[in-house]
Formats: structure tokens, sequence, C-alpha cells
């Protein structure tokens, strides 16, 4: 049987997450061929790493191009549903980064696109392929504490010097809300579904920064809360997740390493990709025996293998449109607690619950 024709695909945004995250992962995941590069960068500089693409300087012309099948939208928060729009609008498959949009009506307009004009549509949760996450996931489907009744999830980072980029600017899309904190909402409704009501206290804790650089988020369920946080002003010491059970406790230390692999150009896929050496720890509460839980391995490829499959009607969408606006309400619901100081229900039609549901078999 002859192998498929591969999905020609552009990357508009050439910045760190283009060049770190999206251009390594589509060049290792068979069934793919990157071909345009939407940039304002030197073409030469491009070339250099991808010499197969054509750069293309108009955002727009690289989203509409006619030689493309799929878009994947790597470029600042705030123009991702105007890119994503004209792409849809010219037949192409669509990748947005995370956050998905910037408002939760931004994010319900292009899923309404997508729909009307029968493309895929994904935001890149690349996460759900952490090797921490993995681990943790695994140990709760096996019951491994017990009755789960306190999920810590955090991600934090020493930068003390404010950088002069989109994503530290008091710009819609920008702080660390929705930077990480999109990650970490997207774990806690895997694992848990839809939350009850939302807790967002948000802080700017360098002296020269514009921007929210801490979050502490509180996902409340019937009988669990799920704590999210993440800062900019942590030099070690936090684990990446603490949960807290009927039976024993885990502790997850250390972060999945993909990220720093790829920023040390490893390609995805070589010796060591994705291992994870640092195994959980689980308490035992009646005992008080400790248990070593090895890591499993992380691979973000699993998340481009999921956007081939679903083009090619051969798998579901690896992160459909009903998850990706269920992520943005919980956003939009931490804005609105943390502007108006109290908890807040997610701002979601009966519709979108059902929709959202209805994804649970591909989760």
């Amino acid at each position: 049987m002859a192998e498929a024709t591969p999905i020609r695909t552009a990357i508009i945004g050439y910045g760190y997450v283009g060049r770190t995250f999206h251009a390594p992962l589509i060049r290792a995941t068979p069934g793919f061929a990157l071909t345009v590069i939407g940039s304002g960068q030197p073409e030469a500089a491009i070339h250099e790493v991808l010499p197969e693409a054509r750069v293309v300087s108009d955002p727009i012309a690289a989203a509409t191009d006619p030689d493309v099948d799929l878009v994947v939208i790597a470029s600042p928060n705030d123009s991702h549903a105007r890119l994503a729009e004209a792409a849809l609008g010219a037949g192409k498959h669509v990748v947005v980064d995370k956050p998905f949009t910037v408002t939760l009506a931004e994010a319900r307009q292009v899923a309404a696109s997508a729909a009307r004009a029968g493309r895929l549509l994904s935001v890149f949760q690349n996460r759900r392929w952490d090797s921490d996450f993995l681990t943790v996931r695994a140990a709760l489907a096996e019951s491994r504490v017990g009755t789960l009744v306190q999920y810590e999830s955090r991600i934090d980072r020493y930068r003390p010097v404010p950088q002069d980029r989109w994503r530290e600017r008091p710009a819609p899309g920008g702080g660390l809300w929705f930077d990480l904190g999109s990650h970490l909402v997207d774990q806690a409704l895997l694992l848990f579904g839809l939350p009850q009501s939302v807790t967002l206290h948000t802080a700017s804790q360098r002296r020269a920064g514009t921007a929210p650089d801490w979050f502490l988020a509180v996902l409340s369920y019937p009988h669990l809360h799920a704590i999210l946080s993440a800062g900019v002003l942590v030099s070690g010491g936090s684990a990446r997740f603490t949960l807290h059970g009927t039976t024993a406790s885990l502790v997850k230390a250390r972060v999945d390493v993909q990220e720093a692999q790829l920023r040390e150009g490893i390609a995805p896929g070589d010796l060591d990709w994705g291992i994870d050496l640092d195994a959980a720890t689980l308490f035992d509460g009646a005992t008080a025996e400790v248990e070593l839980l090895s890591a499993a391995d992380g691979d973000y490829r699993r998340y481009y293998e999921g956007v081939r499959d679903a083009i090619l009607g051969a798998g579901p969408n690896p992160v459909p449109p009903a998850q990706a606006i269920a992520v943005m309400a919980v956003i939009a619901a931490g804005e609105e607690s943390a502007a108006l100081g109290r908890s807040m229900p997610l701002p979601l039609t009966e519709a979108e619950v059902a929709a959202y549901a209805a994804t649970a078999l591909s989760r």
C-alpha cells in the first residue's frame, strides 16, 4: 500500500515556541512535511535550520497559502483568533498553541468557524505527555493514594529579571495565568473534569514586572480541591506534584525533561528522549512505609501523531475544541475571581458542558 501524502504544514511564528517546540516535533513525526514558515526573521537564518521550508513574511499569507494543508499558530496570544479564522476560512486544518485565545468569546467564535469549515481545530497542550503528569495519572488510575482529597500541581522557575517579550507584558493574554496556567488547568480538567468553581489570586512579585508573574488557583470539586500554582521567584524546594488521599500521599518532585532537551538541541526520538529518572514517592498512611514509583517516559510527539491520525480519519482529535473552550472558561472564571475577590462558577452553556462531556471517551 502506498504511503499517504505528507501533510503540508506551515508554522506561523518562529520565536521560542515555534523554533523550540513545533518545528522539531513536526519534523520528527512521520506524515508531515514542514513547507512554510510565517516569520519576519531573515530567510537565511531560518534556512540554516529548516532548508526545506519557504519563508513567508506576511502571517495572513502564510495562513492561507494554497500549498499548505495544516497551519500551526505559534504567534503572540492576541493574534491566535485572527490567524485561526483566516486559516479555517481558507480550508486549512489548524493547530493553535496554548492559550487557545485571549477571551472565551474568541474561543467560541474560532470553534464555530472550524465546525462550519469541517476542518480539524486542535490546541497544543503538549504537557498532557509530560512524564511527571503521566506518572501521576497512572497512580490515580490505580488508586494508589486511595480517594484523592487534595491535588497540588505547580511549575516554578527562577527568573528574577523580566524580559521584554509579549508573554510578560500587561496585554490581553499576557501573564503567567494564561501561560503556564493553561497547561495546569488542562491537566486538572483531564483528570477531574469540570470544577464547580474557580478561585484565583495573582501578583506581580518582581519589582520591575508589569504583568502577573505568580498565581495560585483553586479548582473546587465536591470532595476535592485542585490547587494550581506557578511563580518565577522560586529558587528550588517545591515539588511538581503533591497528592493527598485517604490512604497515602504521593510526591513527584521534578519536572519533565523534554523542554530542556529541546532547548539543548536534542531531537525528539534521540537517545534518552523523554526518559525521566526521577521516581515518584508514595507515603503509606497506615504503615509509614515509603515506595518509589518509576516515572513514565514523556513524548510530545504523541500530540502530533494524534493530529496526523485525526486529519487522516484514523483517530480522535487529541485536544478537541470542546476541551479547549473548557480551559478558556476556567481561565475566564479565574480572571473574574481575581478581579472580584471571590470564587466564580464556570461561564459555560449547557450545550458546552454537554460537548465537553462527550469528549470523555477520548481522554
